[in-house]
């Protein structure tokens, strides 16, 4: 005799359902998603989706925030600690290694907002010119800079490293130890400054190494 297949609880069956539907909307965006085909899926009748999120919409602002969730806490562990260039460059390593390991889940969150979806990617990027700015705030207090002006460089740092994460999506090319030292040199040399061979701070090339 075969063995018996136990039955979902409740919870193993919403998480399945969250999975599952992350990889839906990754693969067919929102509109193109269905409840049907997230059902056939998980092998349930659709009732049972409707049961756990109400349709289509209750699942994907679950997916949204647990995506937002995650990258948030990635972005902000990235620049909680060390020289301000070394959190700058950990915080592009985190984005592109969030885009490297986690693409469905950042496919979603640069797709379109849903009416009534209060979370976006923007938001998020919003939180990362806060946390940015504040970084660069204190650095130009340093340098006898106007502190007044970080907010307007964190749009611009923030808003450089987005447009490049979302370009990689696609190209996956050059390697992203690469393209993280191509943005730094950029946003911390400035264009007059630029290094023919950029290369990342030892410190973040000592952590990459040990992930390997």
């Amino acid at each position: 005799m075969g063995m018996v297949r136990q039955r979902m609880t409740g919870k193993e069956r919403r998480e399945q359902l969250i999975s599952i539907g992350r990889q839906v909307f990754a693969e067919r965006g929102f509109e193109g998603a269905s409840v049907e085909e997230i059902a056939a899926r998980a092998a349930v009748s659709k009732p049972v989706v409707y049961e756990h999120f109400g349709g289509k919409e209750g699942l994907y602002a679950v997916v949204v925030d647990r995506e937002m969730l995650r990258l948030e806490q990635i972005i902000t562990q990235a620049l909680s600690q060390g020289r301000s260039r070394v959190r700058i460059e950990q915080a592009v390593i985190a984005l592109l290694t969030y885009v490297e390991e986690e693409t469905d889940g950042f496919l979603i969150l640069v797709r379109d907002l849903v009416p009534g979806q209060d979370q976006s990617y923007a938001t998020l990027l919003n939180t990362a010119v806060g946390q940015v700015s504040h970084i660069l705030g204190r650095s130009f207090e340093n340098q006898g800079l106007d502190p007044e002006v970080a907010i307007l460089y964190g749009q611009a740092l923030v808003g450089m490293v987005s447009m490049t994460a979302q370009w990689w999506l696609d190209e996956r090319q050059p390697a992203k130890e690469v393209v993280a030292a191509h943005i730094v040199n950029l946003c911390w040399n400035g264009l007059a400054g630029m290094k023919s061979h950029p290369t990342l701070s030892d410190e973040v090339t000592a952590q990459l190494e040990e992930k390997k």
